[in-house]
């Protein structure tokens, strides 16, 4: 799809609601990890496959045959088991550990580092040179993460190292979720890629911790948190997620994720009684500071033309 300057646009609103909701699941995910004592193996093996079969009944309801045309060749196959292992499997996996050693506000903002990530891969890989809108937004939101982080003391962190390292991991497989999808994303409805993606990494998390075995007590707690978490945490923005890759370039789309760590900050005050100083604010509005420059930016794009980036 070309992308001009409403394409662009229409991509940098879907990604912002798809971050804006994983905000949502964030503060759901530590109320679970810290307060359910669910393994976070069996956790993964329930949320996983039962995001997959229903993603999978959806597909089939809207169309039909064309949900198994992913496996019409050899490089979509491969594109989708990347997609679901190190993608989807890997950023679940060290964002929840993440949040269990640490909290969701601070795994959030770690998990913004995925532009870093794609543009240094763009640079080095693809000899490619990011917007100079781009690298404005990312420096200033990445100012905004800084401070939260550390509240403003520069000498520590606010959150135990083991949840920082964790964090850094689910920033780097955030970067591989919304680049190893593109190029099947333009030629398969992205529930089709979302769901065949959460069902395999289903699969390969319950053949390492089957939900049925020694599963832990059951409680309603339990089944509504998880059911929020499937619809908030991995239909509904995954979902939005490879809709607007089909719209904005991959360095755009990381960016808006931004949203993320806002919500769950805000919402982890409300709920679950996080303190939070004056640095952390100012960083929480660093970053959406971020989010204007780069809708500004993309707006100047239009009078000369935008030049895609497909890494």
């Amino acid at each position: 799809m070309k992308a001009t300057s409403n394409n662009v646009m229409k991509g940098i609103f879907w990604s912002a609601v798809a971050s804006a909701v994983w905000g949502i699941s964030g503060t759901t995910v530590q109320f679970i990890s810290q307060n359910q004592n669910l393994p976070a193996d069996w956790y993964l093996s329930i949320r996983t496959m039962g995001a997959g079969v229903i993603l999978l009944i959806i597909s089939l309801l809207m169309y039909g045959k064309k949900t198994f045309g992913v496996f019409s060749s050899w490089r979509t196959l491969g594109h989708l088991l990347a997609y679901a292992i190190f993608g989807l499997m890997a950023n679940l996996l060290t964002f929840y550990i993440s949040i269990q050693k640490g909290n969701a506000s601070a795994t959030t903002i770690l998990q913004y580092l995925s532009p870093l990530f794609i543009v240094l891969g763009g640079i080095f890989i693809k000899k490619q040179r990011p917007l100079s809108t781009d690298m404005l937004a990312f420096v200033v939101a990445l100012v905004g993460v800084i401070l939260a982080i550390t509240k403003g003391d520069f000498t520590q962190m606010s959150i135990p190292m083991d949840s920082l390292l964790w964090g850094i991991g689910s920033g780097i497989t955030a970067a591989f979720y919304v680049v190893l999808p593109k190029p099947i994303a333009k030629d398969h409805p992205p529930i089709v890629i979302l769901g065949w993606g959460t069902f395999i990494a289903g699969v390969l998390f319950n053949a390492y911790r089957p939900v049925w075995v020694d599963p832990p007590v059951i409680t309603g707690g339990v089944v509504l948190s998880i059911s929020t978490v499937i619809l908030l945490g991995t239909i509904i923005p995954f979902g939005l997620l490879l809709y607007s890759s089909r719209f904005a370039p991959s360095d755009v789309i990381s960016i808006m994720d931004a949203l993320q760590p806002a919500t769950t900050a805000v919402l982890s005050v409300i709920f679950l009684g996080l303190g939070m100083n004056w640095v952390e604010v100012v960083g929480i509005v660093l970053v959406i500071v971020a989010i204007y420059i780069l809708q500004r930016g993309r707006k100047n794009m239009e009078q000369v033309g935008y030049r895609e980036e497909d890494f």
